[in-house]
C-alpha cells in the first residue's frame, strides 16, 4: 500500500492519500482546499489515479477541497449518507465497502461528532487479513475524543459518541493504528496530543476519557467549555455548499 499523511501544524490539521500501488488506484481523505496540488503531484509521482474523495464529515474549522478536488480527477466525493449540503455527492453508509485493488476500505458511521460523522478502517490485501489502519476523523483523536458541542445538544450529541466509540473503533482489535483528522493545535477537541497518530491499545489504556463509563463521559464533555473554530459559520455555509 502507498500511504502518506499531510499535516498542517499551523491548524492541527491532517488529510491523508494512500491506495493500491498494484493497480493504481486511491483515495483522499479530509482534503484541505488550500493542498489540492500538494495531493494531486504526491498521487501522479506514485501513479495513483485518486478514484474516491472522502470527507469524515462536514468540517468547521477548515475549507474542505473535496468537492475541487474531486471535480479536477474525476473522482467520487463521498460523505455519509446524511449528510446536510446542497450538492449532490457519493452516500457511503455503515459497513460498506470500498475496494480499490489490494486496499479495501470499511466505512464505518461514527455520530457524535457531527451526525454524519464516519470513520474508515483500512485493509492490505498484501499486508495480510484484518484492518491495519483506521482514519477517525473528528471521533477518537490521540488522548482524547471529538467535541460534541459544535451542532448543538452537546449532551445527546456526547452520548451518541460514547456509543459510536465504544460500540464501533474499540470493537477493533487493539492493533489497529489510527490516523486522526486532527491533533495540537486544533479547536475541534480538548485535550489533543502533538502525536498525530497512535493505536487504539495505546488509546485504551492512556486516552482518559474512553475509561469512563456513559453518565461521566457525557458529563465531562457536554460540560467542557472550549472556542469555536474561527469563522466557524462561513466555513460550514461553504463545506455545505451554500456560502
Amino acid at each position: 500500500m502507498i500511504f502518506r499523511p499531510f499535516h498542517y501544524f499551523d491548524t492541527g490539521c491532517a488529510a491523508y492519500v494512500f491506495g493500491c500501488g498494484t493497480v493504481g488506484r486511491g483515495a483522499v481523505v479530509d482534503p484541505q482546499e488550500r493542498d489540492i496540488d500538494a495531493y494531486l503531484t504526491f498521487a501522479a509521482a506514485k501513479g495513483l489515479a485518486i478514484t474516491h474523495v472522502f470527507d469524515t464529515h462536514i468540517h468547521a474549522d477548515h475549507r474542505s477541497g473535496g468537492r475541487d478536488l474531486a471535480r479536477r480527477t474525476g473522482a467520487k466525493y463521498c460523505l455519509h449518507r446524511s449528510a446536510d449540503v446542497s450538492f449532490p455527492f457519493e452516500p457511503v453508509d455503515d459497513g460498506q465497502r470500498i475496494e480499490l485493488g489490494n486496499t479495501l476500505i470499511d466505512v464505518l458511521h461514527t455520530p457524535g461528532h457531527t451526525p454524519e460523522s464516519i470513520s474508515l478502517v483500512v485493509q492490505d490485501l498484501r499486508r495480510g487479513p484484518g484492518p491495519w489502519f483506521v482514519c477517525t476523523g473528528d471521533t477518537l483523536f490521540v488522548g482524547a475524543v471529538g467535541r460534541p458541542d459544535l451542532p448543538g445538544q452537546a449532551a445527546r450529541n456526547a452520548a451518541v459518541l460514547h456509543s459510536s466509540l465504544h460500540k464501533k473503533l474499540l470493537a477493533l482489535p487493539d492493533t489497529v493504528e489510527i490516523y486522526p483528522a486532527h491533533f495540537a493545535g486544533s479547536s475541534c477537541g480538548a485535550g489533543l496530543s502533538g502525536k498525530p497518530s497512535s493505536t487504539l491499545a495505546f488509546e485504551k489504556q492512556w486516552n482518559p476519557t474512553l475509561s469512563a463509563d456513559e453518565a461521566a463521559f457525557v458529563r465531562k464533555l457536554a460540560g467542557t467549555t472550549t472556542a469555536q473554530p474561527k469563522d466557524m459559520d462561513t466555513i460550514l455555509r461553504y463545506n455545505q455548499g451554500r456560502a
